[in-house]
């Protein structure tokens, strides 16, 4: 996507007519213009200088930001109010005048208050004062006339041209009434002179123009607030970094880093660039990239992120990502490109202000007609026209979607809730089914030991140090889970001797002397009697999704370890908060049916999608999809495909850069409330832009008839220009204020949650359990069957895994599922394979083939 600098914009009409302008290029396959940023986001194959003579051809001024991808990312000069100091300086100069103008022209007339004598008799003379006056008003404001008569010229009207042409309307008809009330003076007609005096509007051409500055003044502030969380996050960016050469530390500016570079952190300094740690234990705070308060600990080979802050020891570090590749730099561009593109919602905005101002404009003409028709003077009819264009504002229209759109980004990104466009922040909200991927999004994605169970007289702390012992040479997961604990303990494992992995069951060494198995059940068991009660507890841990580990030594169990990948501590609630809102919760997981219904009966889905492959998890997606629109909860590279697929893609920000890419929002805490959070959020500010496009609509629809005069035979109400034109100025103010209380909406508090009508009920899986992909056999796709086979030794889910891919490696195997518990493996082929194929696969990965079920 090209970006460009768009200035002259000053409504959402000038946003529409750019918009067309741009889109009508060929070449030109989109186009996104924010009024809210003067920015436009173009895509196509076209050449910028095309673009660029479109929007100059349409009245506008445009230029490319940058033709150099490191310096694509936005910078704070990008974003600095420029525009609240001019208008401010305008406005000041232009209130001194108008309260001379308005001591004149109603604070002698109106209270009293004491005038030149020369003034006393001669009222040419005060209608020639408050014409300088308004003279020098307009001329400090000349940029509405300018815009706004350029806008007529190119056939492009905008409210500028609706504010210049009310006051020059006001100042035209007060200067005929000058040259009127001096020919009536020469003649010397009292008591014409002094009705004349009454048909000026002078000070409503000058009041017009100061109180659209005071709102343009007010917009433009509460605009600027807008992008404050951009702005913090930018100005987060550090600009040294002390650099080791030659053996030397060396401060040098951050864009002189580069990838490769040794760079070193104390206490207290933010981290210049991306890397890993070389050396140096310490803490760092990464609040800034991912909303969390609490300090990681960090120490050699650990990641460190930009604009992190060092809170405790001293890091050598070496840079990895520098310039516009480190994480701070693509979250500020995410947000950045969010800001830039259109929420779809925003259509029906741009549709009404494309015709806006020349539909205005021809009511005010039709409003000035109808009334001198009727038989009212032309100061009547011309007041109630010029109260028309003056109370009519396109701009709040414009405004309401992109104001609360920037807000809510900024309030995501300060929190690690990323959005990737205007588009996802609206439809997010719209969610009715949620699927998890269950390994890394609603477990923590390692093994680790829950239950020690220690059996004849033996301690946990002996059970410990002997089971410790037994796994500190094995390589699998498991055995690793029981390692880390002891470690944890503090526990240092006995050396070992006569050390053997019996591929499938589990170990055997020698301990103290003493012949020691760990493993599996049956393999443990060989020879010895185990209790009954002692099975049911296995059982019964195996029912949680655990997988429960023997110990014995010599001709004793001495004790039972549970082993599981748990769940976060908020998967719980993150999934009871997300059906609180309305939605339905699936779980998918390559686990057997056994281990998947039991976490997900701890987590508290809704629905359980077993045995699911890579490519089947977006075949389940697109199942889901037939029931509601779908979001995909993923964190590993095979959930690409299923983030890709849904409606809405979230990654978890631990994940793999694959499947944040792939995804629609990213998650930077990897924490499941987020994604709770993320819908919460989107909804709020759907609601916001549902506030701000309602009274955008009613505003107009309810102020054009009024100053057009449409209740005066009803009510007698008629609008004076000067409250339109302040009525005028509130709008965009109001409209922008109402976005920004999207700042103090607490998202992570489940009572501001909003219940979805119409809440799916489940199960949406029960006759397509969604597991394998789709084969259609009526489009040419070959039949499928089934097949079970019976293989022994598979003692946990690692296992299962891992004769899984031996099976599915083989040619004409469509998927594998297996099951440690029932010693069976189901296999979808799609041709047929000899026996002895699946037996020499299942034997080479080191488990028993006991033949076809």
């Amino acid at each position: 996507m090209d970006k460009y600098t768009v200035t002259g914009m000053t409504c959402a009409a000038c946003q529409a007519r750019v918009e067309k302008a741009v889109g009508s290029v060929p070449g030109v396959t989109s186009c996104a213009v924010s009024l809210l940023t003067n920015s436009m986001g173009v895509e196509g194959s076209v050449d910028p200088k095309a673009i660029i003579a479109a929007v100059e051809k349409a009245g506008y001024g445009a230029s490319l930001k940058t033709a150099d991808p490191a310096a694509a990312a936005p910078g704070t000069d990008d974003l600095k109010d420029t525009e609240t100091p001019v208008i401010r300086k305008r406005l000041i100069w232009s209130v001194v005048f108008l309260l001379i103008l308005m001591y004149f022209s109603m604070g002698h007339m109106m209270w009293g208050w004491p005038l030149p004598a020369f003034f006393n008799d001669n009222h040419v003379a005060m209608g020639i004062v408050q014409l300088l006056l308004a003279a020098i008003v307009m001329v400090i404001n000349q940029k509405f006339f300018i815009s706004g008569f350029r806008g007529l010229i190119h056939r492009s009207p905008n409210m500028d041209t609706l504010v210049a042409l009310g006051a020059a309307a006001s100042f035209g008809w007060s200067v005929y009434i000058l040259f009127a009330m001096t020919g009536a003076q020469v003649r010397g007609d009292h008591e014409a002179v002094m009705g004349f005096m009454h048909e000026f509007y002078f000070e409503s051409a000058a009041m017009i123009l100061t109180l659209i500055t005071v709102g343009k003044m007010l917009e433009s502030m509460s605009k600027g607030r807008t992008t404050d969380a951009l702005k913090s996050l930018m100005k987060l960016a550090p600009k040294t970094a002390v650099l080791v050469r030659e053996g030397k530390e060396v401060t040098v500016p951050i864009d002189q880093v580069r990838a490769g570079d040794i760079f070193v952190v104390r206490p207290g300094e933010n981290i210049p660039v991306d890397g890993f740690v070389l050396e140096g234990v310490s803490a760092v705070n990464e609040a800034a990239l991912t909303g969390e308060s609490i300090p990681v600990d960090k120490e050699e080979g650990s990641p460190v992120s930009a604009a992190t802050i060092n809170t405790s020891g001293f890091l050598k570090c070496q840079a990895s990502r520098v310039g516009n590749d480190t994480t701070l730099s693509q979250i500020i561009q995410m947000v950045s490109d969010a800001a830039a593109t259109k929420a779809p919602i925003a259509r029906i905005a741009d549709k009404v202000s494309g015709i806006f101002v020349p539909v205005v404009i021809a009511i005010a003409a039709v409003t000035i007609l109808v009334w001198l028709l009727v038989g009212q003077t032309p100061g009547y009819a011309l007041a109630r026209g010029i109260s028309v264009l003056v109370i009519s504002c396109p701009c709040a229209l414009g405004l309401a979607t992109p104001v609360a759109i920037m807000v809510g980004n900024g309030m995501g990104a300060k929190n690690g809730i990323l959005f990737k466009n205007s588009a996802v922040m609206e439809e997010t909200g719209r969610t009715q089914i949620v699927a998890l991927d269950k390994t890394g999004t609603i477990t923590r994605g390692e093994p680790e030991v829950t239950d020690i169970i220690p059996l004849d007289g033996t301690t946990d702390e002996e059970l410990l140090i002997f089971a410790a012992s037994c796994e500190a040479k094995s390589e699998h997961p498991l055995a690793k889970a029981v390692t880390a604990k002891a470690g944890e303990c503090g526990i240092i494992p006995i050396e070992v001797s006569g050390f053997e992995a019996v591929s499938g069951n589990g170990i055997t060494c020698f301990v103290d002397g003493s012949r020691a198995m760990a493993g599996n059940l049956r393999f443990v068991s060989e020879g010895i009697e185990i209790e009954e009660k002692v099975i049911r507890k296995a059982d019964e841990l195996a029912g949680n999704g655990k997988t429960p580990l023997y110990f014995r030594k010599g001709d004793r169990l001495i004790g039972v370890i549970a082993v599981a990948d748990m769940i976060k501590e908020d998967s719980a609630e993150a999934i009871s908060q997300l059906k609180d809102m309305g939605m339905y919760v699936v779980m998918l997981t390559g686990d057997n049916e056994r281990t998947a219904a039991a976490v997900g009966r701890i987590a508290g889905v809704d629905e359980v999608a077993a045995g699911v492959l890579p490519d089947g998890k977006e075949a389940v997606i697109r199942k889901l999809m037939e029931h509601g629109k779908t979001a995909m909860v993923g964190d590993g590279i095979n959930d690409a495909p299923a983030l890709t697929k849904a409606d809405i893609g979230i990654a978890i920000g631990a994940g793999t850069d694959v499947a944040i890419d792939a995804a629609d929002i990213v998650l930077m805490k990897s924490r499941l409330t987020d994604a709770a959070a993320a819908v919460r959020l989107s909804r709020q500010t759907l609601r916001c832009i549902h506030q701000n496009l309602f009274w955008a609509f009613f505003y107009n629809v309810i102020g054009i008839p009024l100053a057009a005069g449409c209740y005066v035979a009803a009510f007698g109400w008629t609008l004076n220009p000067m409250i339109g034109a302040a009525a005028m100025s509130l709008s965009s103010f109001c409209v922008c204020m109402n976005a920004l209380r999207l700042n103090f909406f607490r998202m992570y508090d489940p009572a501001n949650s909003r219940t979805a009508k119409n809440r799916i009920t489940g199960p949406l899986l029960a006759e397509d359990r969604g597991c394998e992909p789709e084969n259609n056999t009526e489009t040419g796709g070959t039949a499928m069957s089934e097949i079970k086979l019976n293989v022994e030794g598979m003692m946990c889910q690692h296992c299962e895994a891992n004769v899984k891919k031996g099976l599915e490696a083989i040619d004409g195997v469509v998927s594998a599922a297996a099951d440690h518990d029932k010693n069976e493996v189901v296999v979808q082929v799609e041709k047929e394979i000899p026996e002895e194929t699946f037996k020499a696969v299942i034997e080479e990965k080191g488990y028993v083939f006991k033949g076809i079920a």
